[in-house]
């Protein structure tokens, strides 16, 4: 193992290269001190030139980190990645089609680096069916360029299956906290594990090379094997970063590394606005024992409402990126997580959601369409990219779909438990089309889920394949509020009722007591084995 500057370890990209690189997100586990070295050098010699970039999920602060760092003519061939959103520049360079841009779902290209390890072919999974990710509409293609076939259809056993083709891995920038004097790698201050392993084996089985980005060197023997999640005979070169912060926005914070728990009262009260709204009425859906998955967006404020309800104990949130209980962080931290009872991989995060493990998923939507089609990965003239929604949304038992009513503008207010509208948002959600399919309505019945379209305003239901109007808020006018502002008309449920009046009034709604007096969940099987005598 060589210890390296990052500009020499930038040197070591070739033209033509596939890097694949870890992290998640808003910096977490990012290598991007060897990210902005390749910057560096392509600006002052004009290589790299043409390389291929691949990362599960999106990396970047929004403005100039991460993928962004690839963002120049010439530099970068090929983009394959969960999302675009943290990186404007990228995704305008995929608008323009000046590169190749696929957008794949996060979970998958995050399995994808286990079967490139083990030299199988690709992955065969359910997930993108009936999307843009399916090769029938479109292939997760979000540039014309893109020509390559990147996911096939397959049948196996008379069913449909999609298959993902595995590929060659050039180079791997991985990062963790610690490498010893053999290369062994520990995480003990990163946010996330992400699929660091995953990615070292696949290049090194590759016939390519595993650069490391760490914050410090020890010497041999120093860190504990059992905390050793890269080991040293997969890493080919290390670079220390003493000021490696935990994330763009968080020089270091220990309750996102475990380190310690945090008082529930420290965290934010949301205030009593939209937002507050939504995520109240997405909490009315929890059960006891609940295993949920927390999206980006307005699904983040959900943690929050639980934490004031004090409710966490009762249930289990988890989000993509391997957190396990606990508090997902929102804001522009989002993926990390505190006072959290585990932390996995997230390949096996995955494996988990793909079996249907997830309860109820809390999930945005952009754009929804008479069908129960939902868009979030592009639309307004703006490429997003599509996540771990897929993988989420096509695999929960219950998936709630929440979001304001209308975007751009939006204000409300609430007064004796009922709901007024202030100034309405300039932008339509509920759609007659979808620009890009990201989830099927129509596959969704098929598979009988239970689905639900949350507003502040309104709640719907997908009901046999059509979207159906089945709660408002009081206050609200269903003609002028509602229906005027949907380019369909949805049916309107035969027992159509108020929104709780809980969710508009400034104090707990008592879920705690709620959630407390229900019986915990247990498997059939358990209920069959007699208590165990006092002691």
């Amino acid at each position: 193992m060589k210890v390296l500057s990052a500009d020499q370890a930038g040197s070591l990209i070739e033209d033509g290269d596939t890097v694949v690189i870890g992290g998640s997100g808003g910096g977490h586990s990012v290598p991007d001190a060897l990210m902005a070295a390749v910057e560096r050098r392509f600006l002052a010699s004009g290589h790299p030139r043409q390389i291929c970039s691949f990362h599960p999920v999106g990396l970047g602060d929004r403005v100039s980190t991460g993928a962004s760092r690839f963002a120049h003519p010439g530099l970068l061939k090929r983009i394959i990645c969960g999302a675009l959103v943290d990186s404007p520049p990228i995704a305008a360079l995929a608008a323009a089609d000046e590169i190749e841009a696929y957008t794949l779902p996060q979970g998958v290209l995050s399995q994808l680096t286990r079967e490139i390890a083990a030299g199988r072919a690709g992955l065969v999974t359910h997930v993108g069916l009936n999307t843009f990710i399916d090769p029938r509409h479109g292939g997760g293609r979000q540039s014309s360029r893109a020509v390559e076939s990147l996911v096939e259809l397959v049948e196996i056993a008379g069913r449909e299956w999609m298959f993902y083709k595995s590929f060659k891995i050039d180079v791997a920038f991985i990062r963790g906290t610690t490498a010893d004097e053999d290369g062994n790698i520990s995480m003990e201050q990163e946010a996330v594990y992400g699929e660091m392993l995953a990615m070292a084996q696949a290049a090194k089985n590759s016939g390519g090379i595993v650069i490391a980005q760490v914050k410090r060197l020890a010497a041999r023997g120093s860190i504990p094997p059992k905390s050793v999640k890269v080991p040293g005979m997969l890493v080919d070169a290390v670079v220390v970063v003493p000021d490696q912060p935990q994330t763009f926005r968080t020089a270091y914070d220990a309750s996102y590394a475990g380190e310690i728990r945090v008082p529930l009262a420290t965290l934010p009260r949301l205030p009593l606005d939209a937002r507050k709204i939504v995520a109240r009425r997405c909490a009315l859906e929890l059960r006891k024992g609940s295993i949920c998955n927390i999206g980006s967006g307005i699904s983040t404020g959900l943690p929050l409402v639980a934490a004031e309800e004090g409710i966490l104990d009762d249930i289990v949130l988890t989000n993509e990126q391997g957190i396990i209980g606990g508090v997902p962080v929102d804001g522009d931290d989002f993926g990390a997580g505190r006072n959290y009872s585990a932390i996995v991989d997230q390949p096996y995060q995955f494996d988990f959601y793909d079996g249907g493990g997830i309860d109820l998923a809390y999930l945005s939507a952009a754009e929804i369409d008479r069908s129960g089609n939902v868009n979030v990965s592009r639309f307004a003239d703006r490429i997003v990219g599509i996540g771990g929604f897929v993988n989420i949304s096509q695999s929960a038992k219950k998936v709630m779909f929440s979001g304001t009513f209308t975007a751009g503008g939006l204000e409300v207010s609430c007064a004796n438990g009922e709901l007024r509208i202030i100034r309405e948002g300039a932008n339509r959600k509920f759609v007659e089309t979808v620009k890009q399919v990201s989830f099927s309505g129509r596959y969704s019945t098929e598979r009988k889920q239970d689905v639900l379209f949350i507003t502040e305003r309104a709640v719907f239901r997908l009901n046999d394949g059509v979207v159906e109007l089945v709660e408002i808020a009081k206050g609200i006018s269903l003609e002028d509020d509602v229906l005027a502002l949907m380019d369909f008309k949805p049916r309107l449920s035969p027992s159509l009722k108020h929104m709780d009046e809980r969710l508009c009034v400034d104090s707990p709604m008592g879920l705690s007591e709620e959630l407390s007096a229900a019986e915990r969940p247990i498997h059939p099987r358990l209920r069959r084995v007699a208590p165990a005598p006092d002691c």
